[in-house]
């Protein structure tokens, strides 16, 4: 058995019979994975190799781009091109259906972010957290900051302008929207907790509250976030990835052998359940599906 019971109610989400299949390993960190639902397969980043690997069923997984300039987070936009967060040159970007990249954020007031690590969209704006891990050694490229602060940004769809919605975070991480996309939810990982943020008809942010906290025997950071058509949190971390009700109780673990950065939903149904944790790459079922990214 592959999970931590912490509620009854997590059996609304998990079988007791949990297991995790090993897909693929020999990585050397992986993150970022977003499902293609029409194509069928799963994209994700390999940082500190510098790659981003593509898996589907009758392929297996193969090299998608080389270098990826060290990218972690990847979303699709609304047309189902790729958007990632790149830690090497602290930029967003977006893979045009030719193949080409065009930048679409990488300063803010004439400054350089520190280094883009996940990534949403709603309404095609796009929301990204914007901590330094980036430019740390493992996971980017060492170098001095150029900002004072760690925030949350959204690109305006219509101007494409960058605009700061929010920066009293530690290490802004993993975020995800509510099903109706009239909420946000962002971790920070060195406080070991998740806010809740309100959106406004024009995309701004309002409240901001704990959400839950990281708390007790076992409690790890959170890292990637995600949330099911069902408003079921579920954030990784250390000892795999934790499922909240809509209450912030959290009601059990999906356990990974080693460090879980990531997740995603796939499958035709949505309810097949990806995760990148450490060098591997791993599947398993759940019993809530996940939301189409277009």
């Amino acid at each position: 058995m592959s999970i931590e019971i912490r509620d009854e109610r997590f059996f609304d989400v998990v079988e007791e019979s949990l297991e995790l299949e090993t897909l693929a390993d020999g990585f050397a960190f992986t993150e970022g994975p977003i499902w293609h639902p029409g194509e069928k397969h799963l994209t994700f980043s390999d940082i500190p190799s510098n790659r981003m690997h593509r898996w589907s069923q009758s392929s297996g997984v193969s090299v998608y781009r080389e270098p990826s300039n060290m990218s972690n987070g990847n979303t699709y936009d609304t047309s189902g091109r790729i958007l990632s967060c790149e830690h090497a040159t602290s930029r967003v970007t977006r893979e045009d259906f030719d193949g080409s990249l065009s930048v679409i954020a990488s300063h803010y007031q004439g400054k350089a972010l520190n280094s883009p690590n996940d990534i949403v969209v709603r309404n095609d704006d796009v929301y990204f957290t914007d901590p330094t891990y980036g430019r740390e050694s493992h996971t980017g490229v060492v170098r001095e900051t150029e900002l004072d602060f760690q925030g949350l940004y959204r690109i305006d769809a219509t101007t494409g302008e960058l605009e700061l919605l929010a920066h009293d975070f530690d290490q802004p991480n993993g975020l995800a929207f509510t099903p109706n996309q009239q909420a946000l939810y962002v971790a920070d990982t060195p406080r070991m907790h998740i806010r809740k943020f309100q959106i406004d008809g024009r995309g701004r942010l309002s409240g901001g509250d704990v959400f839950a906290e990281s708390t007790g025997t076992g409690a790890g950071a959170p890292d990637g976030l995600k949330v099911a058509s069902t408003g079921h949190v579920f954030c990784a971390g250390p000892g795999g990835v934790h499922v909240y009700a809509d209450d912030g109780c959290c009601l059990g673990v999906i356990q990974t052998p080693a460090f879980c950065a990531n997740f995603t939903w796939g499958g035709d149904d949505l309810k097949t359940f990806f995760l990148t944790s450490s060098n591997h790459l791993y599947r398993t079922q759940v019993k809530v599906a996940g939301i189409p990214l277009f």
